[in-house]
């Protein structure tokens, strides 16, 4: 596979997303199914793995260090910190909690080594921005952890241009994560231009649009209940019913191209910029080994400006987040027309 720079590192063009093997869209895989899709993943070539203490409230983070341990030379480990389960009322049931104050994030730190079975992480980073604590603040907890030999890189996600700014000037900011693909182009507004200034790597998470471009999250009544699409508007109703409008021509474009409906979501991403970084994420060993062979899909500037016209924030209803999740993050939206 074709390799971007990310941060410090050198990593293959498509990396995996780790948190829908247990978190997520539905129930978690079994310990064989982790294990071999890890291992599908990182045997096509993938070199960048991307995990989270929030995913499965660190059962993900155990995965990796459980099953890829052994291989721990071979692929850029990146996690986060900043939101995880906790037992909030004492009885046992963790709930999600956005926490970005100094002492957790050390603290959470230290837990994410020992899930992972190593010393360093290579890339970590504030998975949301507690609006409680100053960036700065949080930023400086994380500048700590590499004086301290904890953590090699930091990274920011879902933020907006402003708050990476000021990030940046307290600590180098190697990488910016956030949501993009066709049907989300939010960091289009001004963050993938900050980003480029500031040398900041961009990692684009979601890049078949939560399983949508894939054609396979397009009917939500085979939604498990807890599955988090069940809050996101553009699965529902009036929304869904217009995005199901173009999605049969999208396929097509892909059967003429001669790839999946998956491979030209991440093919179109990794043609968006060279600084690009798809971490498409699945359950199924052959999905990741699809995924990863996205990166050989050539795409003209015909088809480019044939997709763009086709799937962009026009031609898609709906809000990727509820009320409630669009609060928690620092992201830029499209102005209503």
């Amino acid at each position: 596979m074709s390799t971007r720079q990310l941060g410090p590192f050198q990593v293959s063009a498509t990396g995996f997303g780790c948190m829908n093997v247990c978190h997520a869209y539905g129930p978690a895989a079994s310990d064989a199914q982790a294990e071999a899709v890890f291992n599908a993943a990182l045997d096509a070539g993938v070199t960048h793995f991307d995990t989270a203490a929030l995913y499965g409230f660190g059962l993900s983070e155990t995965w990796v260090g459980k099953f890829l341990s052994k291989r721990r030379s071979e692929f850029t480990l990146a996690s986060k910190c900043g939101m995880q389960g906790v037992d909030v009322e004492g009885d046992g049931k963790l709930v999600r909690v956005i926490d970005g104050r100094p002492a957790t994030i050390r603290q959470t730190c230290e837990d994410a080594l020992k899930r992972l079975n190593t010393d360093v992480i290579d890339l970590y980073y504030l998975h949301r921005w507690d609006k409680q604590v100053a960036i700065e603040e949080s930023v400086g907890a994380l500048a700590d952890l590499i004086t301290a030999g904890k953590i090699r890189a930091i990274g920011l996600s879902e933020v907006s241009s402003d708050t990476l700014r000021r990030a940046h000037r307290e600590h180098p900011i190697a990488a910016l994560q956030t949501e993009y693909s066709l049907w989300t182009r939010n960091p289009e507004i001004s963050v993938l231009q900050t980003c480029r200034e500031l040398g900041t790597a961009f990692v684009a998470f979601s890049p078949v649009a939560r399983g949508f471009l894939a054609g396979t999250a397009s009917d939500p009544s085979v939604f498990t209940p807890k599955d988090i699409r069940m809050g996101m508007p553009r699965f529902h109703g009036d929304a869904l019913a217009h995005n199901q409008l173009w999605l049969d021509t999208y396929k097509t474009i892909a059967a003429d191209v001669g790839c999946t409906p998956a491979q030209l979501a991440i093919a179109w991403l990794l043609h968006q910029g060279d600084d690009i970084l798809p971490i498409p994420g699945t359950g199924n060993p052959a999905h990741a080994v699809e995924n990863a062979r996205a990166d050989q899909v050539t795409l003209s500037a015909e088809l480019l400006a044939r997709l763009d016209a086709l799937v962009n924030q026009g031609t898609v209803m709906g809000g990727r987040y509820n009320a409630q999740a669009e609060r928690e993050v620092d992201t830029e939206t499209f102005s209503a027309t």
